[in-house]
């Protein structure tokens, strides 16, 4: 009977326990100012609340450019910076490396809320990074994007590649003066 007993309890011992491991992953630390901070539903952080970075942190990640105009500016500028689903894999989007876009099935993760400088907050659907090039634009025309021109951080669609992206409701998703991502 004691053979019995231990060798159940071997058993049990030797499953692992996955509803208990931690899947959190630390990302490197800030060493300039704080210009982003992701919170929400995100499994990779570096602070309590969430994920911070700092410019050199942004442009170490794979970076995509466009050329592009916006209803805001005149012309047409090259921005660039990391693609918004690149970035938020980066910090362990539930249901990341999904090429698809496809958030389905997650109960959570299926949209960010994008605040900026001012106050203004827009809900931008997660799909919309997998279906267009949205970047976190960190340039235009190659140099740092200031406040006042809508830096530093401008959530931007290729809207010269897409007539769909003028609509109005498109428009309202490219918040610029970025400061907070919240994914929920």
């Amino acid at each position: 009977m004691k053979a019995f007993l231990l060798g159940w309890i071997m058993l049990a011992l030797s499953i692992p326990v996955t509803s208990h491991a931690r899947t959190d992953a630390s990302l490197d630390m800030p060493e300039g100012p704080v210009i982003l901070t992701i919170s929400g539903d995100i499994t990779h952080f570096n602070a309590t609340q969430g994920a911070r970075f700092d410019r050199d942190m942004l442009q170490a990640l794979p970076q995509h450019s466009f050329e592009t105009g916006t209803p805001w500016t005149e012309g047409s500028s090259t921005y660039s910076g990391p693609l918004m689903r690149t970035l938020l894999e980066h910090v362990g989007l539930p249901g990341s490396g999904n090429s698809s876009g496809n958030s389905s099935g997650n109960s959570s993760g299926n949209s960010v809320y994008v605040s900026a400088l001012n106050g203004f907050e827009a809900e931008i659907p997660i799909s919309d990074f997998y279906e267009y090039d949205v970047i976190l634009a960190l340039e235009r025309n190659g140099q740092s994007i200031p406040i006042r021109e809508y830096g530093p951080l401008w959530v931007l669609y290729p809207f010269s590649q897409d007539e769909a992206l003028l609509s109005e409701k498109m428009r309202f998703r490219a918040v610029w003066q970025v400061m907070q991502i919240n994914v929920r």
